[in-house]
């Protein structure tokens, strides 16, 4: 039953996809949604009872579904790892995709390509199942390069507007500079361990030297750096939300783009034998997470502050996986799920009560118009920024402070600054989206609505998910939450609570508690209180100002270093395709033209002839040959491996019946 239960988890969304598929023209809207939302649900649920026995039990199983490849060294299987780690990322997966699936059946209504919509996001779900329920490296890597794929396909679902376009393929090229290195990390596995299994792989680990071990894990980084939007491969995650907000929600803030996440966390074991690995994940997590909260603090594009929010956030799980702190990550990654998912569907609530209109410029005095958007917008601002004792707090105080009590002093004083800011600029966008003077375009002023039930409904569970779901990790690294996750999360030679003094902690708490408090302050102050002096201190220091909102201006040098190269580049490629390439055989074939009178005088009186002869003598049989070309390429593919097959068969007779094998076999 168990594993029934665990095959069901990717099989359910992957019937959806085939249905809706290939036959969505016949569905109703109604029915692809029913099919999609149902698959989903059901996936849920199973992952809730496969969680509860696991957590029960506290067994450890793999579940085999078929041999996929084998051949010399290399054996591997379609099988899941039932392990504590997987089960919160099923949890956070089908729960977190469940709500955003229901949420979409309101916010996508009426729009082209409604089931087409609902297939891409199914197909979402089975390729991240299959990544974070994989056995083996090869699985994983297959779900990978799904949730890459569904990512262009839903970020150019408008794929009539350049910018949706050019953003998925942005996002695409990006990735696939990441997924490289992963490539790379994949074959040196191979190498030094002859499987690509997990269990195999990091029973073995100890065999490594720390040079080989750092390489492995250094081209593992690549791309989670790539698929987690870290400094430098960020840049394509602001560009993604040209996708439908749904689309921002699921792949953009609580499941894609942790895969870099998981993926390091589910090799722990060799990263802690790599310490310049691991020295260099704090830092890329450390430095994205204050660099991309400074360019949050001036976007006027509310679901593009939301994208850069999340960039930094994820920097927060990367510095917990570089100080050592895998539960404490996991544990993060959980609750942003929930509150990031929460702002980001409010955020969809705002854009869909203004008609699509996404400037915060544009904004202001929604309270009152669409009062449940406000308060449950303003519960996921509280948990983001960290207030006690919203779920962003005790995930993220506990990053900080076992940045602090381990010794990493700059980080933490990274993570604090990054805190702050992330605070000023969650409480910037609530005032200047809820609060304050209406600057709503009049005609778009006078259709303001509250959402419907069913976008509504799924922003309460997430809102409530935000507030308590920081309670499995209290107390601090010795909750139930962690002593779950410690057999496959720890560190080497961790223990599940350290020993860190009561008095220390409550005073990090503290600390955490009144840099929240204080960035909240100063937003209050900017944009509620004296509203013109935001305005004042950016006109103080107009370069900065510039340069913050304009992103430090790093796409521009990428379109000038890498992009801009590479198409001059591509440009003297087909230069040489014409000049070279297409000259040769051009050439060859104007060698053949003068045969070419010849030829078609033995086509037209030798070959048709035969023909003609053949088939006046039986013309039936003609009749029946004649069938065979249907003009169609795989019709011919066909019959070219049928022949293929035939004709080596009737080799290896001839020559084992030549040189005996076939006699000595008998």
């Amino acid at each position: 039953m168990f594993d029934l239960l665990v095959i069901l988890i990717p099989a359910l969304p992957l019937v959806a996809v085939l249905l809706n598929g290939l036959l969505g023209n016949r569905f109703s809207h109604d029915a692809a949604h029913r099919l999609a939302c149902g698959s989903v649900g059901l996936s849920f649920l199973s992952a809730i009872l496969v969680f509860a026995q696991t957590l029960r039990t506290g067994v450890v199983r793999e579940v085999m579904v078929y041999r996929w490849i084998f051949g010399g060294d290399l054996t591997v299987n379609l099988a899941f790892l039932i392990d504590p780690l997987t089960c919160i990322m099923l949890l956070v997966v089908t729960g977190v995709g469940f709500l955003i699936h229901l949420y979409s059946i309101g916010y996508m209504h009426g729009e082209e390509g409604f089931t087409r919509f609902f297939t891409y996001m199914n197909l979402f779900m089975v390729s991240m199942l299959l990544l974070v329920m994989g056995n083996n490296y090869l699985v994983l890597f297959i779900g990978w390069e799904g949730v890459g794929l569904c990512s262009y396909l839903l970020i150019g679902y408008y794929y009539g507007r350049v910018s949706a376009a050019k953003a998925a393929t942005k996002a695409f090229v990006v990735n696939r500079i990441g997924d490289a290195g992963f490539l790379l990390a994949i074959f040196l596995v191979f190498v030094n361990f002859n499987t690509l299994d997990y269990t195999q792989v990091f029973a073995q680990a100890g065999q490594l030297s720390t040079s080989m071990a750092t390489a492995i894990t250094l081209c593992l980084l690549i791309g989670a750096v790539g698929k987690s939007a870290q400094i430098p491969l960020y840049t394509w995650l602001p560009d993604a939300m040209e996708g439908p907000t749904p689309v921002s929600a699921l792949i953009h803030a609580a499941t894609m783009v942790t895969a870099g996440v998981y993926m390091v966390v589910r090799n722990h074991v060799l990263y802690d034998m790599a310490p310049v690995a691991m020295t260099t994940v704090a830092w890329v997590g450390g430095g994205t997470a204050l660099f991309a909260a400074t360019i949050g603090l001036v976007q006027t594009d509310i679901k593009r502050v939301l994208a850069y929010s999340t960039v930094s956030q994820l920097g927060y799980m990367f510095l917990a996986c570089g100080i050592g702190a895998y539960t404490a990550a996991i544990f993060h990654l959980m609750t942003h799920a929930f509150f990031k998912a929460l702002l980001f569907l409010s955020a969809g609530s705002v854009i869909h009560a203004l008609a699509g209109e996404q400037d915060i410029r544009k904004m202001g005095g929604l309270r009152r118009k669409i009062p449940w958007t406000h308060g449950l917008f303003l519960v996921g601002t509280l948990a983001i920024a960290g207030i006690f004792p919203l779920a962003g707090f005790w995930s993220k105080d506990e990053i900080m402070a076992h940045a602090f009590t381990h010794g990493y002093y700059v980080l933490y004083v990274m993570a604090a600054i990054g805190a702050f800011l992330t605070a000023f600029y969650m409480f910037r966008l609530t005032y200047l989206t809820f609060y304050g003077q209406s600057r709503v375009d009049h005609h778009v002023a006078e259709h303001i609505h509250e959402s419907p039930g069913i976008m509504i409904g799924p922003l309460v569970v997430l809102a409530v998910l935000s507030v308590v779901g920081g309670f499995p990790g209290v107390p601090p690294e010795s909750g139930w939450f962690h002593h779950f996750l410690h057999p496959v999360a720890a560190a080497a030679g961790e223990e599940p609570a350290h020993g860190a003094g009561v008095g220390l902690l409550t005073m990090l708490m503290v600390i955490a508690t009144l840099i929240a408090l204080l960035g909240w302050g100063l937003a209050h102050y900017l944009y509620s209180v004296r509203p013109d002096a935001a305005q004042q201190w950016a006109a103080r220091a107009p370069q900065v100002y510039t340069t913050l909102l304009n992103k430090y201006y790093v796409d521009e040098f990428y379109d000038l270093v890498v992009v801009e190269p590479t198409k001059r580049l591509g440009l003297l490629w087909d230069w040489f395709d014409r000049s070279v390439i297409d000259a040769l055989v051009l050439g060859v074939g104007r060698m053949t033209q003068s045969g070419s009178a010849l030829s078609t005088a033995f086509e037209k009186y030798v070959i048709y002839g035969l023909i003609n002869v053949l088939g006046y003598g039986n013309h039936r049989a003609a009749r029946s040959w004649r069938k065979l070309q249907t003009g169609k390429v795989h019709h011919y593919a066909a019959i070219i491996v049928a022949g293929l097959f035939i004709l080596v068969h009737l080799i290896l007779v001839w020559w084992t019946g030549s040189s005996g094998v076939g006699v000595a076999l008998k």
